[in-house]
Order: structure tokens, then C-alpha cells, then sequence
């Protein structure tokens, strides 16, 4: 039986932690991968956010070094990387200040899925969630996938799950 590829629906795409070693050697080139696959396809934004000083043009050539170190033999297409590299955008952000957050809040748009990437240190998830929240970015629509690991065993888990939970009610 052949698989099938379905597209997902118009979406932004938060990644915290952006311009980390796990998102230029994993996150990035898996994305990547998904978008020639024909999954991502149409009116999606994919929004990097880290506290190094970049614009977004900077940040663009970052991830599109990273996809052809990493992303396998697609990443030499140039056209398919190309087309990807043009749904990049980057906020400077402070995790736990305000800086950056109003500018991210003008990038995520109203009409679409929302999702958030915590690619950084468990001891940030709270701060993030708590400003997003703050700043009208997350509802109950909206996700958040968080790298693990977090938490030192089963019971740490949890406390970060009540956390986060507490940020959303």
C-alpha cells in the first residue's frame, strides 16, 4: 500500500529557540522535509524566535545553511528551498521580558492555526507560556509542543504540566 501525504491547513509556526543546535540540526530540516513532501503547502508561516540580534534576512540564510548541511539530498533543489526559505520570519525575543513579544504578537495572524515550538531550557516553558498568553498569541485553539526531555522524572513532568496548564485557564 503506498502512503499518502496530506496537506495540512494554513498555519503559524512559532520556534523558540530558533537559531538553537536542535533546531538547525533537526527542527528546520524536518520542516523542510514535510514542505517537499507537499504536507506544508499554501499560506504558512514559519517564525523563528531566539534573543540573538537578527533580522529576518539574517536569520534565512541561518536556517538555509543548516537545511543543506542537514536536510539530506533534497536541500540541493534550489527551487523547493527556495520556496521554503521564503515562509521564514525572526523576532528577537526576551523569554523572560517584554522585548520582541508585540512584535511577534503583529506576526501571528487571527484566521489561522496557531502552534508554539519550546526548543529551549524547561526553566523557560513558563515564562513563554505566561506571555503568550499575556500578549493574546495562544487560545484555545492554539498548541504548544515542548522538547523533551523536561523534567528529571515522572513527578517533575507533571509540575510542568500543571505550569503550564495554570498559564491557559
Amino acid at each position: 500500500m503506498a502512503s499518502r501525504v496530506i496537506p495540512v491547513e494554513p498555519f503559524d509556526l512559532v520556534i523558540f529557540g530558533g537559531t538553537g543546535d536542535l533546531a538547525r540540526r533537526k527542527i528546520w530540516p524536518a520542516l523542510f522535509r514535510r514542505f517537499v513532501a507537499g504536507q506544508i503547502e499554501g499560506d504558512v508561516r514559519l517564525i523563528g524566535a531566539a534573543r540573538g540580534e537578527m533580522d529576518s534576512a539574517g536569520f534565512r540564510d541561518v536556517v538555509q545553511e543548516a537545511i543543506v548541511e542537514f536536510g539530506g539530498e533534497e536541500s540541493r533543489r534550489k527551487a523547493n528551498l527556495s520556496a521554503f526559505i521564503k515562509m521564514l520570519s525572526y523576532v528577537t525575543l526576551d523569554a523572560r521580558g517584554e522585548a520582541g513579544w508585540v512584535e511577534l504578537a503583529k506576526l501571528m495572524r487571527p484566521d489561522r492555526i496557531r502552534a508554539f515550538y519550546f526548543s529551549v531550557a524547561p526553566s523557560l516553558f513558563g515564562d513563554l507560556a505566561k506571555r503568550l498568553h499575556k500578549h493574546g498569541m495562544a487560545d484555545d485553539t492554539s498548541r504548544i509542543v515542548v522538547e523533551i526531555p523536561f523534567g528529571r522524572d515522572l513527578e517533575s513532568a507533571r509540575d510542568l504540566n500543571r505550569v503550564l496548564a495554570r498559564h491557559f485557564d
